[in-house]
């Protein structure tokens, strides 16, 4: 009566160490992908960005240094007074050189010094660019070094372009994951950039006769293009 109880017992133990394997063979597996999305927008710009220099010649280097702090100190104050309290403006650079004389069989001299500084203007009036160029030149300023135009990171427009990019890389995403045969698990990592492409515009005070006719110079803002680049790194279950 004994030996049969003892083969039942046995046999129930060697289904039960079968039947574990045969579970673990059923976990589903996951993989790691990456793909990347892309969305390029055309908006307005919002703010402008001038850079206006001073720059003065002398024999002595106090000298240049003198008359160079005296018209940025005017350039500064009329910036101040036609581009408003909301505009941004700060020097940007400062530079005293000496300018040599360069003659055959001798050491080159120093005959005076170039002293520049300059400023650069950010301002959300795009209608008063022309205004404070004019301003600027009338003060002293003798070199307009640019003008450009710009969209400021807080842009709904950036925002907007980079939500279209994220979302064209998770529709990827989803896709490989059908193909597969499974589902997107979630995020591993993000990576994202833009870009805001323009022509800038150059500014020759040497061409220019809208000051000596006070007129008004024409400064007019284009369309910009955004481009927003996204990487996503996800898991996906299959």
């Amino acid at each position: 009566m004994k030996k049969p109880f003892t083969y039942m017992l046995l046999t129930g133990i060697s289904v039960s160490v079968l039947v574990a394997p045969g579970c673990a063979r059923k976990s589903n597996r996951t993989t790691k992908v990456t793909v990347a999305g892309q969305a390029t927008t055309r908006v307005e710009p919002d703010a402008a960005v001038l850079v206006l220099s001073v720059v003065t010649q002398s024999a002595q280097a106090i000298t240049a240094q003198q008359e160079n702090a005296r018209k940025s100190d005017a350039v500064t104050s009329a910036v101040k007074n036609i581009a408003g309290a909301n505009a941004e403006i700060k020097t940007s650079d400062y530079m005293l050189q000496p300018h040599y004389d360069y003659r055959e069989n001798r050491l080159p001299k120093i005959v005076g010094y170039d002293a520049r500084n300059s400023v650069i203007v950010t301002t959300s009036d795009l209608k008063n660019v022309g205004a404070v160029i004019d301003a600027a030149s009338r003060a002293g300023a003798n070199s307009i070094d640019s003008v450009s135009f710009i969209v400021r990171e807080t842009s709904l427009a950036r925002g907007q372009a980079l939500a279209d990019a994220t979302q064209q890389a998770m529709n990827k995403a989803r896709s490989i994951a059908q193909a597969l045969g499974g589902r997107v698990l979630r995020v591993i990592e993000e990576n994202e950039g833009s870009t805001v492409a323009a022509e800038p515009q150059a500014y020759d005070m040497v061409a220019r006769e809208s000051v000596t006719k006070m007129l008004p110079t024409p400064i007019t803002a284009g369309q910009l293009s955004i481009r927003s680049n996204v990487q996503l790194i996800v898991e996906i279950e299959s």
